[in-house]
């Protein structure tokens, strides 16, 4: 299989969890979306590679069974590998009692995937004056969940309540995009992605300088992508600073893409062609002695 389609394939792995978003799932008994949450941390780490995901396994931990959280689980995560194109081969349900408190659970998901070696993205030919393209978050992702879990308590809104036409529980819970399908198809047809960086854990402030090559900075600017509903109600109910939001969260950014300036517009089109909210929101230049991302 994979020799005829790759004629030097390397294969690319990615391990990962859904984080403390899991607690809000136990507090508010909705178990549907973390089995995508978990899918999409490891596909979209190793497509930032230029990996296409050929497979992915599970793991559930608990301490008794609950067949009905379970199924509800395992769902979330076979929509995920649908949505990734991966198959999912299997998995492992560990019970262990006294290891769990009743209801809750632990989620580990690992993915294994494919690309042409000559097609790796690592970001080594990034220059200055390339394009820094941000596809659209779906929300919270799977990050900055001990932020919004204390938000959320010390607030405490109606979380079953209208929050701008949806319950504030369904915008929390929100399950990670998954970017995999559009970004292939953009990858293959225009060749012009230098780079990609999937912003989790540490913001976009601490996951863009990981592609940059050396002597680079990424120039952002501030208001180029708007701000979801969410992430507006979190940062003035807390009084978070831009700075930290930008550090904490993904703030209204999914995905970082770095391309060509000359080739930036044709990509953009074809990953919004592919269902893809596309903002240009800044560009590579020097870094001189200034962090590796500026946003101003």
């Amino acid at each position: 299989e994979l020799s005829k389609k790759y004629q030097e394939p390397v294969l690319v792995s990615g391990t990962d969890g859904v984080g403390t978003k899991l607690k809000l799932a136990f507090a508010l008994n909705r178990h549907d979306t973390v089995g995508q949450d978990l899918v999409a941390m490891s596909v979209n780490d190793i497509l930032v590679q230029g990996a296409e995901p050929l497979f992915f396994l599970d793991y559930f931990a608990c301490g008794k069974l609950d067949v009905d959280t379970a199924a509800a689980v395992v769902g979330g995560i076979a929509k995920g590998c649908e949505l990734a194109g991966a198959a999912l081969i299997g998995g492992e349900t560990a019970e262990m009692p006294d290891m769990y408190p009743a209801g809750e659970y632990d989620l580990a998901g690992f993915a294994v995937g494919a690309v042409e070696k000559s097609a790796i993205i690592d970001g080594k030919n990034i220059k200055a004056g390339d394009v820094v393209l941000g596809l659209a978050s779906s929300g919270a992702h799977s990050n900055g969940y001990s932020l919004v879990r204390r938000i959320l308590e010390r607030s405490k809104p109606d979380l079953e309540g209208d929050f701008h036409g949806r319950k504030l529980a369904d915008v929390v819970m929100e399950p990670t995009r998954i970017y995999v399908k559009p970004l292939l198809a953009a990858i293959r047809s225009t060749g012009a992605i230098k780079g990609l960086a999937h912003i989790t854990g540490g913001g976009l402030l601490e996951n863009i300088p990981r592609v940059l090559p050396e002597g680079l900075a990424a120039h952002l600017v501030k208001g180029s992508w708007p701000q979801t509903e969410l992430f507006a109600w979190l940062q003035q109910t807390a009084g978070i600073s831009d700075h930290e939001m930008n550090r904490t969260f993904n703030n209204g950014i999914g995905m970082v893409v770095v391309v060509t300036a000359g080739q930036a517009e044709a990509c953009a089109a074809t990953l919004r062609a592919q269902g893809e909210s596309v903002h240009v929101i800044g560009r590579i230049a020097p870094r001189g002695d200034g962090p590796a991302v500026v946003v101003a």
